[in-house]
C-alpha cells in the first residue's frame, strides 16, 4: 500500500474514534463552566466556622485517651457542638472522640447528634427531613463507612454526609453536584470510580488525537510538496486582485460623477 493513502486511512479512523470524545469533552466542559465549584459542593450553605480558644483548664490525660482506643497513634484536642473533646486518630484516620474534662467517650455519635452537626453546617433554607446510618451508601459518597446521611427539604436537596466517629462533615452533596458529577465523568471517561484520570480510555483518546495531528501534518506536508495547494493560492491571489481592481475602479467612477 502507498504511503499517502495509508496515513489517509489512519487520519480517518483516528478522527472518528476521537470525534465523538471530542463533542463529549466539549459539552461538559461547557456545562462545568456553568456552576461555581463552590455551589457544586455545597460550601456556599455551609457555616464557616470562626478560629475557638480553648479554655486554659484541667483535661484528662492523652495517655489514657489512648489506652481507650487500641490502635490509636494521637490525640486532638477540639470544640464540638460547645464542648471540648479529644479526637483519637490512628494513619487511617479518626476513630472515636471523647469528652476532654471527664474522659467519657462520645462515639460512634447517635443520630441526635448528627442531626445538630447537620443544623450547625447547613446554613441554607432548608429543614431536616431524614437522618440515617447507612454501610452502603450512593455512588455520590466515595469515602469510608459508616456514614450519617443527613437529608434537607431545600430547593437543591442537600445531603450531608457525617462521620460517626468524628463528627466531621465529610461530603455534601446535591442535585447540581449530581449533574456536575454526571459531566465530570464524562470528561475524564471514568465510568466507574469518577476519579482516575490516568485511565485507558483517557490515554487511548490522547493517543487518538495526537495520531490524528500527526497524520493530519503529514498529509498538509505531502500536499504541499507535490504542489496541491498551488492552484488554490493563485485564485484566492486572483480573486484578492480582481477585487482591488473594482474597489479601484468604483472609487474612480465616483471622482468623476462629483
Amino acid at each position: 500500500m502507498k504511503v499517502k493513502p495509508l496515513v489517509q486511512r489512519i487520519h480517518l479512523w483516528a478522527g472518528l474514534i476521537l470525534g465523538v470524545q471530542v463533542l463529549l469533552w466539549m459539552a461538559s466542559g461547557v456545562v462545568m463552566s456553568w456552576f461555581p465549584i463552590e455551589l457544586v459542593r455545597g460550601e456556599n450553605a455551609a457555616f464557616i466556622s470562626p478560629p475557638i480558644e480553648l479554655e486554659a483548664q484541667a483535661y484528662a490525660s492523652p495517655g489514657g485517651i489512648i489506652a481507650q482506643a487500641p490502635g490509636a497513634t494521637s490525640v486532638e484536642l477540639k470544640r464540638f457542638l460547645g464542648r471540648t473533646v479529644y479526637l483519637a486518630s490512628n494513619a487511617g484516620g479518626a476513630m472515636a472522640m471523647f469528652d476532654a474534662s471527664t474522659g467519657e467517650r462520645l462515639t460512634p455519635l447517635k443520630e441526635g447528634d448528627a442531626r445538630r452537626i447537620a443544623k450547625q453546617d447547613f446554613v441554607g433554607d432548608g429543614k431536616i427531613i431524614s437522618a440515617r446510618l447507612i454501610n452502603f451508601p450512593p455512588q455520590e459518597y466515595r469515602r469510608e463507612t459508616p456514614v450519617w446521611r443527613v437529608d434537607f427539604d431545600d430547593k437543591r436537596n442537600t445531603r450531608l454526609y457525617i462521620s460517626p466517629a468524628s463528627g466531621d462533615v465529610r461530603a455534601r452533596r446535591n442535585d447540581v453536584w449530581r449533574l456536575y458529577d454526571f459531566f465530570w465523568m464524562l470528561h475524564i471517561m471514568d465510568y466507574e470510580e469518577r476519579e482516575n484520570f490516568n485511565n485507558p480510555l483517557v490515554m487511548t483518546a490522547a493517543a487518538a488525537g495526537f495520531v490524528f495531528a500527526l497524520s493530519g501534518l503529514i498529509i498538509v506536508v505531502m500536499r504541499l510538496t507535490r504542489g496541491r495547494y498551488n492552484h488554490d493560492v493563485m485564485l484566492l491571489a486572483g480573486t484578492r486582485s480582481r477585487k482591488r481592481k473594482a474597489a479601484s475602479q468604483k472609487t474612480e467612477n465616483s471622482g468623476g460623477e462629483s
